[in-house]
């Protein structure tokens, strides 16, 4: 194929029964999408028409034609964009919205390459860095961060990230990243985003399979989605002020790594046994969670790759929602829809904080059941309740079960898909 191929919408109903037949065909070096516009699902035949060409070897796609409004354009970037190809579409339409659509295909390629990193590549420290440049990139006047490391985390009282972070040789660490477009620093806090960054998950004492651990690299896709949301609604106009929490760290087996039975005490008297060293994410957004409340924000966002069971639960095809808030639940799952990303609320109560109990501990963090037991999402969910302020009204937790694709589809490359960037920062924008 040529270095840039041309990309045409074709409506299906105004075909010949012969054309009908292919959802793409190529003349020359143009080639051509053919779907009925009017089906129940074009943006998924749009996304799977652009994995096949991405699959012809197709090395950049040019998008010409009238059919082409915005969301079919990033339905086909879904589907063609991929390792090394994360930015290679070239969208039609007048220039304010071909920028919208670049700046959102940038802010999703920078969150997908950093979540398809190596562990090795990115450590703890290193994700909190790279986040903090890519924001400050963003805004540098109203963007300040610091960042809290290794040993200096337990001085501070920050059990759930150090005590998960400890056992490797990469110091675990807190940043806390302040964007404050008014320079004031009594301006309230609109919102705070709080990311799992465990950016490789042995899975501790209670060590996962081999196959379990293959794509653990990818345990820090709720940091990259909750920064890359920032960053998005910054480029798109942000004018409130927003936290951004990542609680980073790596969760390795070690003389020094946290144990199974170890009894953790945060900072609002809350002790928790560990019965799986496994369920380490709860762990650490404990943490962020307790740091967000500290701001006293309207809403807080934590997004993290948490269960398995939810990607049982979901198929991996929508992100899993959880919140005691239910208008704010709706707004939610109304802001995904109108950005088309797959978001199901799954069941989340104020007694599922007492799932999991403990003899020895106000609570344990799972239970000894492979995978939690039954409904282990929305255990983790209670467990993360007990660490939110106002009874859980302005929370939101999204867990992350579409974040990342072991093997490529016929929808999806192998890697990130950067799905929730969009929802959130939509739902910052409308603050």
């Amino acid at each position: 194929m040529e270095s840039v191929s041309q990309i045409t919408l074709v409506n299906h109903s105004e075909l010949n029964d012969w054309q009908k037949e292919k959802l793409v065909q190529i003349s020359e070096n143009n080639l051509y999408i053919y779907i009925p516009l009017d089906t129940q699902y074009p943006l998924k035949k749009i996304q799977q028409a652009a994995r096949s060409i991405e699959k012809m070897g197709v090395k950049n796609a040019k998008l010409v034609g009238e059919l082409w409004n915005d969301d079919y354009q990033w339905a086909f970037a879904l589907g063609f964009t991929c390792v090394d190809k994360l930015t290679a579409v070239e969208f039609f339409g007048d220039e304010s919205n071909v920028n919208a659509l670049n700046d959102k295909l940038a802010v999703f390629a920078w969150a997908r390459d950093i979540t398809n990193h190596t562990p090795s590549e990115l450590p703890p420290e290193s994700l909190a860095k790279a986040a903090v440049d890519y924001i400050t990139a963003q805004s540098p006047a109203y963007v300040s961060a610091k960042i809290i490391s290794g040993d200096e985390l337990e001085k501070q009282g920050w059990v759930g990230i150090y005590n998960v972070g400890k056992g490797s040789a990469h110091p675990p660490c807190l940043l806390e990243l302040d964007y404050n477009p008014s320079k004031k620093t009594d301006t309230p806090v609109s919102t705070c985003l709080v990311g799992k960054g465990i950016t490789f998950d042995s899975g501790g004492y209670s060590i996962k399979s081999n196959a379990g651990m293959f794509d653990m690299k990818s345990d820090m896709g709720g940091a990259a989605v909750v920064a890359g949301a920032l960053a998005l609604a910054i480029r798109q106009g942000l004018n409130q002020r927003v936290k951004l929490i990542l609680c980073c760290a790596e969760n390795m087996i070690s003389s020094h790594a946290y144990k199974l039975s170890d009894i953790l005490t945060y900072k609002n008297g809350v002790s928790c046994e560990v019965a799986n060293t496994d369920a380490e994410g709860r762990i650490v957004l404990a943490d962020g969670l307790l740091l967000a409340a500290e701001s006293e924000p309207e809403m807080i966002i934590d997004a993290a790759t948490l269960t398995g069971a939810s990607v049982m639960a979901t198929g991996g095809d929508y992100t899993a929602l959880f919140s005691l808030d239910q208008d704010l639940a709706n707004k939610a799952k109304h802001t995904a829809d109108n950005v088309n990303e797959p978001l199901w609320q799954l069941p989340l109560e104020v007694w599922h904080q007492d799932k999991c109990p403990s003899a020895f501990a106000d609570t344990a963090n799972s239970r000894t059941q492979k995978g939690g037991g039954a409904g282990g999402a929305s255990n983790a969910a209670g467990f993360l309740s007990r660490f939110v302020p106002n009874e859980g009204k302005g929370w939101l937790h999204f867990d992350l079960s579409a974040a990342y694709n072991g093997s490529g589809d016929g929808y999806w490359a192998a890697g990130a898909t950067g799905l929730g960037i969009a929802t959130i920062a939509n739902l910052l924008l409308a603050k």
